[in-house]
Order: C-alpha cells, then structure tokens, then sequence
C-alpha cells in the first residue's frame, strides 16, 4: 500500500478533557472515530467520566457524577450526568482556579476553556466530544471525526475495530499502546488492513517551579503550563 493511498484511522471513547496522547492520536490519524456506541462500566470510573489534574503538587483524579439509575447496560452516547449532582460543573471550574491560577499560561487559557467547563450540555458524550472538539480548535489541529454510532458496523472486540475502520473509509489503523493484551493483531493483515501502533512518548515540561514531573494529566495541565503554542509545539503541529 502507497503513502498516498494510506487511510489512518483512530478509534477512541469520547474521554473527559483527555491526556496529550489523546490529541497525538488525533494528529497522527485521518480520521479519528470517537467510540460512542460502546458500553460504558457501570460500577467503576473510567477515563469517560474522570481524569487526573495536578492538585496540591499531586496527580488526583477529578470526576463528573454519572446517571446510574437504569438497569443492565448503556452505550456511552446514551449516559448523562447525575442530576442530583449538579454543582461538579461549578466544583471543577474552583479545582481549576485553586491549582492553575499561578500557572504561567492561567490568563490566556481559562477564558476559554471556562466555557468547556461550565458546559451545560447533560450528555456525557456530547459534552466530551464538544470540549475535545474546541481544544482541537484552539490549538490547530485538525480533527476529521466521525460518531462510530452513526456507522454501521458489527462484531466484537477485534472485529468490531476492523468493521469500524472499514465503515470509516480507512484502510489502516492507529493502535494504542493499551490493546496488545487482548487485540488480535492478524486479523487486521487478513482483512487487508495496515496496522500500526502509536507508541506515544510522553513529553517532559515545566510543571510550577518543581523538579518533577507528573506524566499523564488532562490537556488542562499542559494547556496552563505551555500555553495554545506550547502545546501545538509538543504535537508538533503545522499551522
């Protein structure tokens, strides 16, 4: 398969203000799928509903209650916040201001992000999707995305990946680094089908004044540590 006739596609769940590796895999891709059909864990948080910020020089998860009340399962695109719980909008956005307002990139950030935050949208996918979707925005980086719920595929596990792909228009696809435990890789080649896998390397940079660095927070961090530029700089992004 030529250069020019390679498709890249990512697929990945609408996460909640996800981690850098996140947007590389949407940089790296030609299209990227956010995963919006598949079933969301009832009893234990994921990275739809939470993420880790930088909190008093500790990474410390921050989540958004989810509506439980329903019985078996639901796709993620069918799940909204709790609303007997409404003030997580107005919580994070202190936790934000608490921790970052000293952040060398806080003034020029938080006037739009703010609105991400405060986001009244009840749909945990959409609302997830909306931030993603505006940080791409702001920092210059395309995203071709597509809702894998308004494709028509089928399967499970693996074959559900390659059925997403092929509904997607793409004849190659963009792994990350969690699947090599359960993912079938061969079945890719049978179905004529390039496979590669992202091998994010997280990138250091200056967290505060400290020595340290915690690796894996939300967007939100590097964002106030790096600025829009910075981070375009890290993903290596053209404008």
């Amino acid at each position: 398969m030529s250069s020019t006739d390679r498709r890249l596609c990512a697929i990945h769940q609408p996460n909640f203000f996800p981690w850098l590796g996140y947007f590389d895999k949407i940089s790296r891709s030609d299209v990227f799928v956010f995963f919006d059909d598949v079933q969301l864990q009832k009893t234990r948080g994921g990275w739809a509903n939470r993420v880790q910020l930088l909190v008093g020089g500790q990474a410390r998860w921050i989540s958004a209650p989810l509506d439980r009340a329903y019985h078996g399962v639901k796709p993620i695109c069918e799940v909204r916040f709790s609303a007997n719980e409404p003030h997580w909008r107005e919580s994070l956005r202190k936790t934000v201001l608490a921790q970052y307002s000293k952040a060398k990139y806080f003034k020029s950030v938080q006037p739009w992000l703010d609105p991400l935050i405060m986001n009244q949208e009840v749909s945990l996918s959409e609302y997830n999707i909306t931030a993603i979707n505006e940080i791409c925005n702001r920092i210059g980086l395309k995203c071709n995305a597509i809702k894998s719920s308004s494709l028509i595929t089928q399967g499970n596990s693996t074959d559900l990946l390659i059925s997403t792909v092929i509904a997607a228009g793409a004849n190659a696809y963009l792994c990350g680094g969690g699947a090599s435990g359960y993912q079938e890789d061969e079945k890719f080649g049978i179905r004529g089908l390039d496979l590669e896998y992202q091998n994010f390397a997280h990138p250091r940079y200056q967290q505060f004044k400290g020595d340290d660095f915690l690796p894996g927070l939300s967007i939100i961090d590097a964002l106030m540590h790096c600025g829009v530029a910075g981070v375009r700089e890290i993903l290596r992004i053209s404008v």
